[in-house]
């Protein structure tokens, strides 16, 4: 399974009033693994930013002036993302100026390219109901760095996503251990392997310690008694 990590900076709020993207950013898993091969690009968005966006994500038109246009990079971005699916933060923002910029090249949309998308507010909306879902709530919730982040910046802010949604999901990951029969080319039974020896291993002081640290970090998250600690609770 391929996903796509998405982020964009852009000059402002709304494509429909002349905004555009001018930074791009995507971090690649792989069977929720990332693999390194990440897509960036700065983009000369032939015009300004607004206040609100510079101050947001601090890149000027002077900076941005040299960069390659959005239709210089639009068929390196199109193989990059082909067929996986893509996993974005408030995605309507991201996919309305991609789809956007991809009509004016006269491509189909963005959203055409992709194999689904993954909208990690609506899940954390879902996960976390009347609490403060934005991608710095969630660093903070999940336990994600993000004492760099200064300003905006899509490449970073992807990897930052990356790490929250594979936090955010790892209840996903299967943690049967079931073992099945197996049969060969003929339908035969292969004859059954023994398990080796259970090591029971006890924990030592020190993770001990650091396993109740992390159970302190998860009360303050919850402001109470996390589910572990309930769990492990002696019954009255």
């Amino acid at each position: 399974m391929r996903q796509i990590v998405l982020d964009t900076e852009t000059t402002g709020i709304n494509p429909k009033l002349g905004n555009r993207i001018l930074e791009i950013g995507c971090v690649e898993l792989k069977n929720r693994m990332l693999t390194g091969n990440n897509f960036h690009a700065y983009i000369n968005p032939e015009r300004d930013s607004e206040e609100g966006a510079l101050n947001v994500h601090g890149l000027t038109t002077e900076f941005l002036r040299d960069k390659p246009k959005f239709h210089e990079i639009v068929e390196q971005l199109r193989s990059y993302i082909a067929g996986a699916e893509v996993i974005i933060h408030n995605a309507p923002f991201d996919l309305g100026f991609l789809n956007h910029e991809f009509k004016r090249l006269n491509l189909p949309s963005f959203s055409e390219h992709i194999g689904g998308v993954i909208d990690t507010l609506v899940q954390a909306k879902e996960l976390h109901p009347g609490k403060r879902n934005s991608l710095d709530a969630l660093c903070d919730r999940y336990g994600v760095s993000n004492s760099h982040r200064k300003l905006h910046g899509a490449l970073l802010d992807a990897e930052l996503l990356a790490d929250v949604y594979l936090s955010m999901t790892r209840g996903q990951n299967s943690l049967g251990m079931d073992v099945e029969e197996e049969a060969d080319a003929g339908g035969a039974l292969l004859e059954p392997i023994p398990l080796a020896d259970i090591i029971f291993q006890p924990a030592d002081a020190d993770e001990l310690a650091a396993h109740e640290a992390t159970l302190s970090g998860l009360d303050k998250a919850v402001k109470g008694s996390c589910i572990w600690r309930a769990t492990l609770a002696p019954q009255g």
